[in-house]
């Protein structure tokens, strides 16, 4: 006698490899960051920031801000897998002899995470930032 397989399974299948194949692939993290005017608008809020947090707004007192904008917005856009390019200098070069503790590095990313939370940025895509910008800490802090 010859027995007949069950559809079902097969079918369930074909559904499951259909659903699969026409998810939308996640949006990047630039993407979540509000792409290139989410991340100008991220970079100035963090300037604004800056200019009030009596932390650490000595250590801009004569950078070129203008340039200083430029660059952090290519190096976020860089890091957050979006379409740039930093051109910049790296970590260590622009910040020699600034004399850059623990202290300042971390009020400088709460104030980049604030900046992040009023555009509304996902947790999750902060998150993702941060751990791509976290390794610059040892160009950045002076021992």
């Amino acid at each position: 006698m010859r027995r007949l397989r069950p559809v079902f399974p097969s079918l369930l299948a074909l559904a499951v490899l259909a659903g699969c194949a026409t998810r939308a692939a996640a949006p990047s993290t630039y993407d979540q960051l509000g792409g290139a005017a989410g991340v100008e608008a991220i970079v100035d809020g963090l300037l604004e920031t800056i200019v009030d947090d009596d932390r650490i707004n000595a250590q801009f007192a004569n950078t070129d801000i203008l340039r200083l904008r430029s660059k952090l917005i290519e190096q976020i856009c860089a890091e957050s897998d979006g379409p740039c390019t930093y051109t910049g200098l790296t970590m260590q070069e622009s910040h020699a002899g600034r004399h850059i503790d623990d202290a300042q590095f971390n009020a400088l990313v709460e104030d980049l995470i604030a900046a992040m939370t009023a555009r509304g940025v996902p947790v999750a895509a902060q998150n993702r930032l941060l751990r791509r910008l976290a390794p610059m800490h040892g160009d950045i802090v002076t021992p």
